[in-house]
C-alpha cells in the first residue's frame, strides 16, 4: 500500500507567505499543517486526487493541533476507509475516482471522531452569503476548510477569509501543484497559494465546504 509523504518532505503553513497582506479584516487558520499536493509522496494522482490531498492537509493540521495520530492516511488508505464505511463500493479501492467535501467529512469523523459542518452554496455568485459563517469558523475553530464543487470540481484548501465587502477573498492553498520546489515564494508567485476574490469563482458551479468543528486551542504539547 502506498504510504503518505513524511512531514520532513513537505512545506508547512504555506499561507504564511501572504502574511504581510493580513490585516484586521483577515481571519485565518491557526496552528501548523503540512502542504499535501499531487505527487508529493511519489504517488501519481494527477487529474483526480486533489480532494484526497486537501484531506491530507487537514489531517496533518488535526495531528499537530488536536489529536496526535502520528500518521496522515495515504490516498489508498482513504479509499479503504470509505469502502469500510459502505460509502463506496469495493471497486472504489484502487480506482481514480475523486472525492468531495462529504467524503472528507466521513473520513475525519472516522479517524478522529471530529464532526464537520457541511455548507452547500447553490452557485458561485452566492458565496458572499457564507462570508460571516467562514469568518466565525476561523475565529472560533481555526481549522482548514475543504472546498469542492461540480462544474468547478477542483478541490481547494481554504486557509482564511479577507472580508472587504464586494472585494472579499478566500485564502486558497491549491493541491494541484506538481513538483519538488521547496519555496513558499515560488508557490505564491505561481498562484498555488493565493487570495482569490469571491467574484473569481464560477457563478454556474455549486460549492460544498467541509468545516471541521475542532478548536485549534487544543494544541498537542
Amino acid at each position: 500500500m502506498t504510504t503518505s509523504a513524511t512531514s520532513t518532505d513537505l512545506l508547512t503553513n504555506v499561507h504564511d507567505v501572504l502574511c504581510k497582506e493580513f490585516d484586521e479584516n483577515c481571519y485565518v487558520v491557526r496552528g501548523k499543517y503540512h502542504y499535501y499536493h499531487y505527487l508529493c509522496d511519489d504517488f501519481d494522482d494527477r487529474g483526480w486526487g486533489c480532494g484526497y490531498r486537501t484531506l491530507q492537509t487537514i489531517c496533518s493540521w488535526i495531528n499537530h493541533n488536536y489529536k496526535d495520530i502520528k500518521k496522515v492516511p495515504s490516498v489508498r488508505e482513504i479509499q479503504e476507509i470509505l469502502v469500510q464505511l459502505d460509502d463506496k463500493p469495493k471497486n472504489f479501492f484502487g480506482s481514480r475516482q475523486w472525492i468531495g467535501s462529504f467524503e472528507v467529512c466521513l473520513v475525519i469523523d472516522k479517524l478522529y471522531d471530529i464532526p464537520c459542518k457541511i455548507i452547500h452554496v447553490n452557485k458561485g455568485d452566492e458565496l458572499e452569503k457564507i462570508t460571516e459563517t467562514l469568518k466565525l469558523h476561523f475565529e472560533n475553530f481555526g481549522s482548514p476548510v475543504m472546498m469542492g464543487g461540480d462544474i468547478d470540481c477542483s478541490s481547494k484548501g481554504i486557509m482564511g477569509i479577507r472580508v472587504l465587502g464586494r472585494n472579499t477573498s478566500l485564502l486558497i492553498v491549491d493541491p494541484h501543484y506538481v513538483g519538488k520546489e521547496q519555496s513558499k515564494d515560488f508557490l505564491k508567485n505561481k498562484g498555488w497559494v493565493k487570495w482569490q476574490p469571491l467574484s473569481d469563482f464560477l457563478s454556474t458551479s455549486f460549492y460544498n465546504l467541509c468545516l471541521p468543528q475542532v478548536n485549534a486551542g487544543s494544541v498537542n504539547s
